[in-house]
């Protein structure tokens, strides 16, 4: 089954054992190896199951890079300390364009407020957009009139990354690089390469049929041990794939 604890552990031996490094997006930007993969996690709800996922890097001695929404099913202080406690990057995931429904100077004042907030946790050098699906608005806008490059903000993954030279890989949609139910989070390529699975994406892996740089975007909230919790989560977004996919065709 995909989307299970279980077999995050085993795709993080796999790339292990098949000797990619992994670093911190913030690790990655200032000092990029030659084989590496770099472990995304946008917390956008549910923040206890980012806790999860980082015992498990923490357990392998790898880290990833954490970025928590402000708001209030993300932002858990106590989920948050346990996470930097780790050694994990801690990133603030953004909406505030959105959140200020496109005005942008209340939005960079949001900004600017959250982002000092979430440094009181961890030294911040990174930021990730969040990509609302409900939102019309594409929180990225904001950086058509100011600058994330300024007070100690090194770098964004959707402007910050070659895409030719990355291959992207993103469990939005609880699917991997399923076009028809992404609205934003998708980035310029020339790498098509399709993944059915985690199984798929481990036998690619093992069979040296992946590129030498990686970047793996997951969403904490769609892992869990199976159970209840995890027939709920994909049934609910069985139900949101088919609003997406609607709005995704509406938006063309």
């Amino acid at each position: 089954m995909d989307f299970t604890l279980k077999k995050y552990k085993q795709l993080l031996e796999v790339l292990i054992e098949k000797n990619y490094n992994v670093q911190t997006f913030e690790d990655f930007i200032q000092n990029p190896k030659d084989k590496v993969v770099v472990l995304r996690h946008d917390v956008d709800r549910r923040s206890i199951n980012a806790t999860w996922l980082a015992k498990i890097e923490h357990s392998l001695n790898v880290k990833g890079s954490y970025y928590f929404r402000i708001v209030p099913e993300s932002n858990d202080q106590n989920v948050i300390k346990e996470v930097v406690s780790m050694g994990h990057e801690l990133g603030y995931h953004y909406e505030d364009l959105g959140m200020a429904k496109g005005d942008f100077e209340k939005a960079f004042s949001l900004y600017q407020k959250n982002l000092e907030y979430f440094r009181t946790f961890y030294p911040i050098t990174t930021v990730c957009m969040h990509g609302s699906p409900e939102n019309s608005i594409d929180n990225r806008q904001i950086w058509e009139k100011y600058n994330y490059k300024e007070n100690g903000i090194i770098a964004e993954p959707y402007f910050d990354v070659d895409y030719d030279e990355v291959f992207y890989i993103t469990d939005t949609g609880r699917a991997w690089n399923k076009k028809s139910v992404i609205l934003r989070d998708k980035v310029d390529t020339k790498y098509d390469i399709p993944i059915k699975s985690i199984d798929h994406m481990m036998e690619l892996i093992k069979q040296d049929k992946l590129p030498n740089k990686l970047i793996i975007s997951t969403h904490p909230h769609r892992w869990f041990d199976v159970g209840g919790l995890w027939f709920v989560e994909l049934v609910m977004q069985n139900i949101k794939n088919v609003v997406k996919a609607m709005l995704v065709k509406y938006r063309k």
